[in-house]
């Protein structure tokens, strides 16, 4: 984040870019919801799963990890989202790096829920078994 000062870019610093920075990743948030359905999905899995995260762990250490789950889920969403973004801008024809990153960010999300169900079953094996 930068501004024009006296004909100078300077970087944005303190408070304000903190609060920029806010803004933007808002925006960000607002905008993976409105476009993308598999977010969507993950939004509504964790507003189910974070409450009954707090049922299921039996100490902090598990619950953290439940919880983070699901936002590791959520973030790699967002990244995999950014990827495709970005490839799309580039342009619409048919690249075989193109497809390569937009496969590779897919994978992401898909190791990741399989990281999550890996640790949500520990947890309950762990707790109910």
């Amino acid at each position: 984040m930068t501004e024009q000062t006296n004909g100078y870019t300077t970087k944005i610093t303190g408070f304000k870019r903190f609060y920029l920075a806010t803004i933007y990743s808002w925006q960000g948030l607002k905008a993976a919801y409105a476009q993308e359905p598999a977010f969507r999905y993950e939004v509504w899995g964790s507003a189910v799963l974070i409450p009954l995260a707090f049922f299921v762990a039996q100490s902090p250490m598990q619950l953290a990890a439940l919880i983070c789950t699901c936002l590791l889920v959520m973030a790699f969403e967002l990244v995999n989202t950014a990827i495709e973004a970005v490839v799309d801008r580039a342009g619409t024809e048919f690249h075989e790096l193109a497809g390569l990153a937009k496969d590779l960010g897919s994978a992401v999300v898909l190791v990741s829920l399989g990281m999550g169900a890996l640790i949500w079953w520990a947890v309950l094996w762990q707790n109910y078994a």
